[in-house]
């Protein structure tokens, strides 16, 4: 049995979650993987970064792209714990992600209720992964801060 599988690597995204956490970032986390390694690992930097831009997804979009040196990414795969946004999905359309896996679906602000054709017809898309453990940690943030 191959160890890296999407569950393994969603626990990767599950540790940029908890690291966004502890910085009170809305405790979303990314990996881009190519070829079974991590080449990117992000989290959410919106408040640090006073930058409502700064998701998790552009993060790893960005440091990806430099790792390989191509703005093309469709030999990678993101794990995302949360659905992607419409912004996130939209870039990455742009950087033509081979796949995206996400932990839970996000029914307010995710890209598949808003425009599910944004991401690329090539991406495939595939959720969720690990979705109690991904939907717990934003319910314990966001339950913190009412």
């Amino acid at each position: 049995m191959n160890p890296f599988n999407d569950e393994y690597f969603m626990r990767k995204a599950l540790d940029e979650a908890q690291t966004a956490f502890e910085k009170d970032e809305v405790p979303v986390g990314a990996v881009i993987v190519y070829k079974n390694k991590i080449i990117a690992r992000g989290h959410n930097l919106c408040e640090k970064l006073i930058d409502f831009t700064a998701h998790a997804e552009m993060q790893v979009f960005t440091s990806a792209s430099y790792y390989l040196q191509s703005k093309y990414l469709n030999e990678c795969k993101l794990y995302v714990t949360l659905e992607p946004c419409v912004m996130c999905a939209g870039a990455s359309f742009w950087t033509r992600i081979g796949e995206i896996v996400y932990g839970t679906s996000d029914p307010k602000r995710g890209f598949k209720k808003t425009n599910p054709s944004i991401v690329h017809p090539s991406t495939k898309v595939k959720g969720p992964v690990l979705e109690h453990e991904c939907s717990q940690i934003l319910k314990r943030f966001f339950n913190a801060k009412r």
